[in-house]
């Protein structure tokens, strides 16, 4: 499935559109920085106003940070589907990744199980309502090279979990934000620590990032 919208920008006047998703979606918006927190949501948002003064666009944001998607699917009905949403953008896994690999007194989320997740929650969501899917990859922002290391474990299991949203969004034929994929590229050019503070959690520069290819896959 392509990553890229055709013919203009994607969103309409009077649509809803929820983003749902960890910390990274979260960024405080239940907190000090409510109700769209200060990440990469915001910036979507700034950015749509700033190019778009007409369009009455409604957002929500209902990341929790710190869930996995057995945390999203138990709530999918009271925080998705119950906002009668028109767009549904959808950012999960690496708390899947990390309490796999690292948490073993947690629930672990395989990447059998995530998938399971995945497609429970995006089956839903097209049985009873008429959204629109965008479906964000997890991401790593890494240079380690030691297969072993802890980041090496994350950047080795991770592509297993890439793998299930490439493969919903070509099944239920969904815009995809390619997000691990556009780091690797700034990792090139610039530090880990310019764009995140761990390889997960974004900086400023880090969330301008993500919302930059949230709007170049949606036809901005």
């Amino acid at each position: 499935m392509s990553t890229r919208k055709s013919g203009g920008f994607a969103i309409r006047s009077g649509q809803t559109v929820v983003f749902i998703g960890d910390s990274i979606t979260d960024c405080g918006r239940r907190e000090t920085a409510r109700p769209f927190g200060q990440g990469y949501v915001q910036n979507i948002i700034d950015l749509i106003a700033a190019r778009y003064p007409g369009r009455r666009i409604q957002f929500v944001n209902k990341g929790i940070g710190g869930q996995t998607t057995d945390e999203l699917a138990a709530r999918w009905a009271d925080d998705v589907l119950a906002q009668e949403p028109d767009w549904v953008s959808i950012m999960i896994g690496i708390n899947d990744v990390h309490r796999f690999l690292f948490h073993p007194d947690e629930v672990k989320v395989p990447p059998d199980r995530y998938r399971a997740n995945y497609l429970q929650m995006l089956a839903r969501t097209r049985r009873q309502t008429r959204a629109k899917l965008v479906l964000m990859d997890p991401f790593y922002a890494s240079r380690e090279t030691e297969a072993d290391a802890r980041r090496g474990l994350v950047l080795r299991w991770l592509p297993k979990y890439i793998g299930t949203v490439r493969e919903m969004a070509r099944k239920f034929k969904t815009v995809r934000v390619p997000l691990h994929d556009m780091f690797r590229r700034h990792l090139r050019h610039r530090s880990t620590e310019d764009l995140t503070s761990d390889a997960v959690h974004p900086t400023s520069a880090g969330h301008l990032l993500i919302a930059h290819e949230w709007l170049a896959a949606m036809g901005w």
